[in-house]
């Protein structure tokens, strides 16, 4: 199906005047025609009038107004016509009918809070089909990494709709469809990835192992989810324009032991830390001591001095020292 754009004058003002003045036209001859009946002469002004208060309300079907960034795709009897975007007034065959079988469609979405609360006051649901770029924000998903891990993601995926003609006749609703496609690519990338670098995982499907991760590669990722989506939406007529991860986390089953691992790698990054340090100062202070030769140990009182200055450096409060006032040995 293929987008045709009609280039409709903006004549919707002149046939809605048009029709003001045909129903005041109408108004007074069907007074003059029923005075004229009493008067016992022709009706036929009389009944032309009624004719035209009658029928000329089917001028009113076929004015639309259009506000920027909207479009209205028309039929008539079943057959597509056209879709008109530009911004106006504008008078189509009354017969017309639009069509935009997302309209009552709630996600959670921008543009659908303003059309629920239409909704909800008893007013007809548009028809029109913004060409806004749009905010879809799924709900998070429990999806397991490549290892095996679950773990709760959600994103944000900015989108428009470029064809009209595809967006509404080529899917059953293009909102429904966005929102699946959107769920199935990020299942399909997230499981590529592990929640945070793991040894001998290969996300790029290269055959190397790599360093990518769903915390430390969210660009990437956000990226590879982007093109899935529009690889599956291109039939819909829609555009994404960026795709975004707005949550992430392991699931709640698994959060506080992954808390746990994540703990105990950092005690142990700071212990080797500590401890290299404090090599680092023993050595430094054997050195100097011998430099300066202010004394001279043998290895029993290097070895115990090594001891103390290590208990100190890396003990986990602070030392009590024990002043020794009698000799070293």
């Amino acid at each position: 199906m293929e987008e045709k754009i009609l280039n409709s004058k903006k004549n919707g003002m002149a046939v809605f005047l048009l029709s003001i003045v045909i129903y005041v036209l109408a108004i007074i001859g069907a007074i003059v025609g029923g005075i004229m009946i009493d008067d016992g002469k022709n009706p036929a002004l009389f009944i032309i009038s009624l004719i035209f208060l009658s029928v000329t309300w089917i001028l009113w079907p076929g004015l639309k107004v259009l506000k920027p960034q909207e479009a209205l795709v028309l039929t008539l009897f079943g057959k597509y016509i056209g879709t008109i975007k530009e911004p106006g007034f504008y008078f189509v065959n009354p017969f017309c009918s639009a069509v935009n079988p997302a309209a009552k469609t709630q996600l959670n979405q921008s543009g659908d809070v303003k059309a629920k609360n239409v909704t909800e006051a008893g007013e007809t649901t548009s028809k029109k089909i913004s060409l806004k770029i749009m905010t879809l924000n799924n709900n998070r998903q429990k999806i397991n990494d490549c290892l095996g891990n679950p773990v709760e993601i959600g994103i944000a995926v900015t989108w428009r709709i470029t064809d009209t003609a595809k967006a509404v006749f080529n899917v059953d609703n293009y909102k429904e469809f966005l929102s699946l496609q959107c769920d199935s690519a990020l299942r399909n990338i997230v499981r590529l990835y592990p929640y945070d670098v793991a040894p001998n995982v290969d996300t790029t499907g290269d055959g190397v192992a790599d360093e990518g991760s769903l915390r430390g590669s969210s660009e990437t990722v956000a990226g590879r989810i982007k093109d899935e989506i529009q690889a599956r939406v291109n039939e819909a007529g829609i555009e994404i324009v960026e795709a975004r991860i707005t949550y992430l986390a392991y699931a709640p089953e698994i959060a506080a032991v992954m808390l746990q691992r994540q703990q105990a790698s950092a005690i142990i990054d700071a212990r080797k830390m500590i401890v290299d340090g404090a090599v680092g100062m023993v050595e430094m202070a054997l050195e100097r001591l011998n430099e300066n030769d202010i004394v001279k140990l043998d290895e029993e009182r290097k070895a115990a001095m090594v001891s103390n200055l290590l208990v100190v450096l890396c003990g986990n409060h602070d030392a009590q020292p024990i002043v020794n006032t009698g000799s070293l040995y």
